[in-house]
């Protein structure tokens, strides 16, 4: 009987063909494809952008936010920080004490490219008057998470240039604060997202590279955090890889906001609901294909947004955003999506 062989070089066409294939299928059945199938446009083409600015949208559910008549947004941009030469504002976290509102976003320094940590206050949630600089550490700074607990509030910072997440509590709120701790090192952790859910700490990252998803778990706020077992909880998906704003627990159930970084970054963000969330299991479920909020292909966010930090407020939901410029010489101040 002759002896049947194949050479390497057919061998490895028909492993690469196979691996094609199976991709290919696993993309079309991937509930996800919706993600990258729906909301693709000419307008991605990266062709040049304005900077980062801060606005304000509300709705009546956190996944159908509109920008209101009521506001002028944007609320913030780099011309409003006055303390350093700012190249942009973005990554907004809001919190309320006393009826006041406060706002916490990454300010990038154009003198030396680097993330610093600003904040502004507003009365009604509409108008917002900046402040200063908090935070200047010698390392990038962004992804200002606020958070109270236990009478105190709290910042967890992404400073993934520092190998850490870095936590800061407020020696008196909200102008003075100070550092904790590192509550991780080791590594390049992106956009650090912290909540609580059944009297257990839960914190979501991601890597540089925009494609894994990773879940850690702690008892107590500076315990010991342990990675969940099914990490990554997502991986090879750089749309729905990337945390996008403040994980929101509300009526018992839990979603999470994660912004689309292809083809480009900081194109729209996306909502999710865990399903099921324990130190063993996870399951997600994404809440619409049709995103929470994006591009608007004109205006102050005409380019992309990449942020959503929901809140529910006097019977409505009012959500710190963020948007880009498309390519223009006009001041992104000058832009209003209304005619």
């Amino acid at each position: 009987m002759k002896k049947f062989t194949i050479s390497p070089l057919v061998l490895a066409g028909v492993i690469i063909i196979s691996l094609v294939i199976g991709a290919l299928i696993w993309r079309v059945s991937s509930p996800y494809f919706g993600v990258v199938r729906g909301f693709l446009s000419p307008q991605l083409e990266n062709v040049g952008s304005g900077p980062w600015s801060i606005g304000i949208y509300k709705g009546e559910s956190p996944f159908e936010l509109h920008d209101p008549e009521d506001i002028l947004n944007p609320v913030l941009t780099a011309k409003d920080v006055k303390d350093v030469d700012a190249k942009f504002v973005a990554d907004p976290f809001m919190t309320t004490k006393n009826g006041r509102f406060y706002l916490f976003f990454e300010v990038l320094n154009r003198a030396n490219n680097q993330g610093d940590i600003g904040y502004a206050e507003s009365e009604d949630g509409k108008k917002w008057e900046y402040k200063n600089i908090l935070i200047n550490e010698p390392f990038h700074l962004s992804y200002p998470y606020v958070f109270e607990w236990e009478s105190n509030h709290y910042l967890i910072l992404e400073s993934h240039e520092d190998l850490s997440i870095r936590l800061y509590r407020a020696k008196s709120f909200p102008a003075e604060w100070q550092f904790v701790k590192s509550i991780f090192n080791g590594e390049h952790y992106v956009d650090p997202s912290i909540f609580r859910y059944e009297n257990i700490w839960w914190l979501f990252y991601t890597n540089p590279q925009n494609d894994a998803l990773n879940l850690y778990y702690a008892d107590e706020l500076m315990g010991d955090w342990k990675p969940h077992p099914m990490n990554p909880i997502v991986k090879l998906n750089k749309h729905i890889a990337r945390p996008g704003g403040r994980v929101l627990v509300h009526d018992g159930r839990i979603y999470r906001f994660t912004q689309d970084t292809e083809p480009r970054y900081g194109i729209q963000v996306f909502a999710f609901e865990i399903e099921k969330l324990s130190k063993t299991a996870y399951k997600e479920k994404i809440v619409s294909e049709k995103p929470v909020v994006t591009m608007s292909g004109e205006g102050w966010n005409a380019y992309g947004m990449h942020h959503v930090d929901p809140h529910f407020i006097n019977g409505q939901w009012i959500a710190a955003v963020d948007g880009r410029c498309g390519p223009s010489s006009i001041p992104c101040k000058t832009y209003s999506t209304r005619k």
